[in-house]
């Protein structure tokens, strides 16, 4: 289960932050990286905020049940879907940070 806080921030870089209840009830808020699609299905990374580990994303796939509704998140079961969206994911990044480059110059 997760909390949406800031889905709609003005800023386009700052897409919010949700707070994540794991299987065993802990709570970790996680800053959300991107809302991203891959073959028809809409999927959300998450970097988790305070924590040591600062190069763990998480990848959920995320569902959108409208205006009145908040989105869910749910696990990707199957080996070869995550593995799809984690090589999408790292395409994001890379286009990002070409972007980050192009501004700079």
């Amino acid at each position: 289960m997760a909390d949406f806080e800031n889905l709609n921030s003005e800023e386009e870089t700052d897409l919010g932050i949700i707070t994540l209840t794991l299987d065993d009830d802990t709570e970790v808020d996680c800053a959300i990286l991107a809302i991203f699609p891959v073959n028809g299905k809409d999927y959300i990374a998450l970097l988790p905020l305070g924590e040591e580990d600062d190069d763990e994303v998480l990848i959920y796939r995320f569902i959108d049940k409208g205006d009145d509704a908040d989105p869910e998140i749910e696990n990707i079961e199957d080996d070869d879907e995550y593995d799809a969206v984690a090589d999408a994911f790292d395409e994001l990044l890379d286009e990002m940070e070409f972007d980050e480059e192009e501004e700079e110059d």
